[in-house]
């Protein structure tokens, strides 16, 4: 049995790993949604929604730690679903996940040409294609992205120590100008903390406000739950995970706060929403700071949308990979590359759906973030729910394989609270509820996910449980009393 089951290096060291959780969450939102976010909730209600935001996802994360330090193997969630409730749901689980990972990959590739179309409109608006949604494709917008996914596809093939050495640098890059930027802004006489008024929209009270933000929590913060796509591959100790998670949300809320802050102050952050600035953000930090502040703002841009395309990129093929080598989906996708023992099927996979995106323009970036948090919080959902069934309240808990009640009840509180974030996109009365091009590509996703199940369902079935676990999780686990649904 043994030699069916393919398995990756281990290569990634702590730090690498905390990049990959702290990049990946921030990615381009935080240098480029700012204005868009202040519209919705104003500079304190988006500040105190991404605080909140990052506290719930610090309850999520304790199962994540849990898990992660029980069952250290690539597919992270879709283990975790397989574990708590069996074959349907892991496969439904990780193919909703796959779906927020792939939407974010291409966000950050979209992103970088919209960076590009800010610094020189005029070479970027070359070669004209079509309009969408009010927004016009060109030619050089499409090339920019797809130049940059097929960079980091390469990187990513070229193995993960290529990769998470990357993703360090980049991560210090970016913490370092966003820091600059703040100081340098607070400093500014053009700058004032009376430009932050009103503090919350005046379009909407302020619980309103906050959960509109905190609702896409999910996606601000999506990263952390990298870790455990990447566990298989960690040079160190799986203990560690949960430290790092945690380092690493509290990091991303410091950033996307301090981004905040960094617009709101630099001129009143009405009259600029009102604009209708391509990039509100770069234009505060111009007008306050210069072509310095500019050059500034552009690096911790470019580093967001770099960690972000590289962590996703990582997260997504080792997803792939997972659900692959467990022969959920076709078997290319647990194919290693020769030389650099990289699942580059998965990664080519990864890119080639994303490259969609760019043809698209500016409209799928907003299309697609609602989106992506359904897939997260799914997967959210269950890797929660799956570590309250392994926490036991007492040692009298035979089916328990760790006793650990107040852990166990914050389980159940993350298991709820991911519950609660699908509510808030998916209940049409909610602040946050999904537009209609959202709802649309959502329901594309789940029909070509049901197409894959179906292709594969009666094979899947038959596999033997013992072999199952044996590919999922790479040992034989003796939790055999846990009910798996």
């Amino acid at each position: 049995m043994g030699e069916n089951r393919k398995t990756l290096g281990k290569a990634l060291k702590p730090h690498w790993v905390w990049a990959i959780a702290l990049g990946s969450s921030i990615g381009w939102g935080a240098f480029v949604q700012p204005v868009t976010w202040m519209e919705t909730a104003g500079p304190l209600g988006v500040m105190l929604g991404f605080l909140i935001g990052a506290l719930l996802m610090v309850i999520i994360a304790v199962s994540y730690g849990f898990l992660i330090k029980e069952y250290p193997v690539s597919g992270g969630e879709f283990a975790y679903a397989y574990i708590g409730f069996g074959r349907t749901h892991a496969f439904f689980g990780g193919w909703f996940l796959t779906l927020g990972y792939i939407c974010i990959v291409a966000l950050n590739a979209s992103a970088f040409a919209l960076m590009f179309k800010f610094i020189s409109p005029t070479l970027m608006n070359q070669i004209y294609l079509y309009e969408v949604a009010g927004w016009n494709v060109y030619m050089t917008e499409v090339l920019v992205a797809t130049i940059s996914l097929l960079l980091f596809a390469y990187f990513n093939i070229r193995g993960a120590e290529t990769s998470g050495r990357l993703q360090f640098i980049f991560c210090l890059v970016m913490i370092g100008s966003v820091v600059v930027l703040a100081l340098l802004m607070g400093y500014s006489p053009q700058a004032s903390i009376s430009n932050m008024n009103p503090l919350f929209s005046p379009q909407h009270t302020t619980l309103a406000a906050v959960l509109s933000i905190v609702a896409i929590a999910p996606w601000a913060f999506v990263g952390f739950d990298n870790v455990p796509q990447v566990a298989e591959e960690f040079n160190f100790s799986s203990q560690k995970a949960f430290r790092l998670i945690i380092f690493a949300l509290l990091s991303a809320a410091a950033l996307y706060i301090l981004m905040i802050y960094v617009t709101a102050i630099a001129q009143p952050w009405l009259q600029l929403a009102g604009e209708g600035h391509i990039w509100g953000t770069g234009e505060a930090v111009k007008t306050a700071l210069g072509s310095f502040g500019m050059i500034l703002l552009i690096v911790a841009l470019s580093m967001g949308i770099f960690t972000g395309l590289n962590g996703f990129i990582v997260s997504a093929s080792r997803l792939l990979f997972g659900m692959s080598r467990a022969k959920v989906l076709p078997k290319a996708f647990s194919k290693l590359h020769s030389k650099y023992n990289t699942p580059y099927i998965s990664i080519l996979f990864t890119v080639l759906i994303a490259l969609s995106a760019p043809w698209f323009g500016r409209a799928a970036l907003l299309w697609v973030v609602d989106m992506s948090s359904i897939g997260v919080s799914i997967a959210y959902f269950y890797t929660c729910f799956t570590a309250y069934k392994l926490f036991g309240w007492s040692h009298k808990d035979t089916k328990a394989i760790s006793i650990a009640p107040i852990k166990k009840i914050i389980a159940l509180l993350g298991s709820i609270l991911s519950l609660c974030f699908i509510a808030l996109l998916l209940i049409p009365a909610s602040p946050a509820f999904l537009g209609v091009e959202s709802r649309i590509s959502l329901l594309i996703w789940t029909i070509i996910g049901l197409i894959f199940y179906l292709i594969k369902r009666r094979e899947f079935n038959k596999i033997p449980e013992e072999e199952m676990r044996f590919l999922v999780l790479g040992e034989k686990h003796t939790n055999e009393n846990i009910d798996k649904g």
